[in-house]
């Protein structure tokens, strides 16, 4: 059955590759960019793939929280028929780390938009839906502080930072919808595939985006994840594993979830 699937990050790497992978099993796809001139390329590379669907396109700022609460609104107003929210968009490295929120760009782009996207469009996807999270092998305890904004951290504490705290907000948004809200899947796609973040970080081509891609298409529509939400998947080993132990303690969740409505109370007076 065909769906209607939102990819953030869509103009390249993982997000690009999967919105071929889905077009061509016959999905609609909404490409999400920040670049008019990427999301028109990647709309035509898109087209140019065998497949039934419809693509649309939607340009946002996803480091500004308003940006990100605008693009939630265009969607519910233009989109009726939403089925999955995939939040691939990510940032490792940027030359200047804060955002006008005065957040550090990692939890801002990597955490907080995405807890806006999936808050905003559950109940609009609906049960039987999903929202599939792209997480990371890297995770490391979260500072509520760094995520406030309040402390600096080098790029490889706040990129695993904010891994896991998406992760933990996206196990906690699975227990409170139970069975009356969309899935919630936390997936690392695989460590140091050939992404241009990877490159950027790291100086190295990568692996194959297809491991990336094929598993994220799974994740949005095939039936092996059927009674998955809450659960992380770990494509390093592909299978559901434990993702770090601070994602299994629901306190623990509750409180990041908590600061995060405190700093989107706060942003948005």
């Amino acid at each position: 059955m065909s769906k209607t699937i939102l990819i953030t990050g869509a103009t390249d790497g993982i997000g690009f590759e999967t919105a071929k992978a889905l077009r061509a099993k016959g999905h609609s796809v909404l490409l999400h960019g920040r670049s008019a001139a990427k999301l028109d390329a990647a709309r035509a590379a898109v087209a140019a793939v065998d497949g039934d669907g419809r693509i649309a396109t939607y340009q946002a700022d996803l480091s500004s929280i308003a940006a990100t609460r605008r693009l939630a609104d265009e969607i519910r107003r233009a989109e009726p028929d939403l089925d999955v929210l995939i939040n691939n968009a990510g940032v490792f490295s940027i030359a200047k780390p804060m955002t006008g929120d005065g957040l550090d760009v990692r939890f801002a782009v990597n955490t907080i938009a995405p807890y806006v996207l999936a808050s905003e469009l559950a109940f609009h996807i609906g049960m039987g839906g999903r929202i599939v999270n792209l997480s990371s092998a890297a995770q490391a305890p979260v500072s509520l502080a760094a995520l406030a904004g309040e402390e600096r951290l080098s790029d490889n504490d706040a990129y695993a930072q904010s891994k896991l705290a998406l992760t933990m907000w996206s196990r906690h948004m699975a227990d409170e919808f139970a069975d009356a809200g969309p899935a919630v899947i936390a997936v690392n796609p695989g460590s140091l595939l050939g992404s241009k973040m990877v490159k950027e970080a790291y100086g190295m081509d990568g692996k194959d985006l297809g491991i990336g891609a094929d598993i994220l298409r799974r994740a949005a529509v095939s039936p092996e994840f059927d009674h998955s939400s809450g659960r992380y998947f770990d494509n390093d080993s592909g299978q559901f594993r434990n993702p770090h132990p601070d994602a299994l303690d629901p306190s623990l969740n509750a409180a990041l979830v908590g600061a995060i409505d405190d700093i989107l109370r706060r942003v948005g007076a």
